[in-house]
């Protein structure tokens, strides 16, 4: 495993050893601490069980490309290609498929219901889904659904993934690894857009967002050490 003496997030904000922004960092070293510890947890478990590296490089990727994130991309296509290269054209053309502006949806809310947004409801063509096997398949089609229509989430969407050979356990596992990778890219990003002004990143205060992970970052955390 490559990446363990790397912190991610840095890798993936271009931010090297001295920098401004390192120095911002480092001064939320837990929570800097925690999203790496993350990162290990959920891409690369020293145990990984049923839900093998090949799947969690193959969502990572996808989830990747659907952010529009380039460094982020060829990141994790480059974990994917040293783990299963066979699945990295599948994955690449899955995300060219699915790619989209959002987030949208229906809600469900009475009061919500003029909010809704239209947009695809995105799947694998059948013979995309015979190239990535219906697991990894059902596991992209619930990315694309929690990236882009997380307010549709329903059980519906979890009896796909059971459906398709995947356990209980393993669910919990894919929608925390979704849920971090979204917080890593948003992170990574924003640092990013501060490094490109570098008169305002040297005012950032300690507590900068862009250092803090949200609570959904922290309950990923918790529950990744299972």
């Amino acid at each position: 495993m490559t990446t363990a003496s790397a912190d991610i997030i840095d890798l993936l904000a271009g931010i090297a050893p001295g920098d401004a922004l390192a120095a911002v960092r480092d001064q939320r070293a837990q929570a800097r601490e925690n999203a790496q510890r993350s990162f290990e947890a959920l891409l690369e478990p020293a145990e990984p069980g049923t839900f093998p590296l090949a799947e969690r490089y193959a969502v990572a990727a996808f989830v990747a490309r659907l952010h529009g994130f380039d460094a982020a991309a060829d990141f994790y296509d480059d974990l994917l290609a040293d783990e299963a290269p066979e699945l990295a054209t599948g994955v690449a053309a899955a995300a060219a498929a699915g790619r989209a502006d959002g987030p949208y949806g229906a809600y469900r809310e009475p009061d919500l219901a003029g909010e809704s947004v239209e947009g695809p409801r995105w799947e694998p063509e059948p013979e995309l889904t015979a190239a990535l096997g219906g697991r990894l398949a059902a596991a992209l089609t619930h990315a694309h659904l929690l990236v882009f229509r997380p307010r549709e989430a329903r059980a519906a969407a979890l009896q796909a993934l059971v459906d398709a050979g995947w356990s209980a356990d393993d669910i919990v596992s894919l929608s925390q690894l979704i849920a971090f990778l979204t917080f890593q890219l948003r992170v990574a990003w924003g640092l990013r857009v501060l490094a490109a002004a570098p008169a305002s990143a040297a005012t950032v205060p300690p507590a900068s967002a862009a250092t803090v992970p949200p609570a959904s970052a922290a309950t990923v955390l918790e529950g990744a050490d299972r």
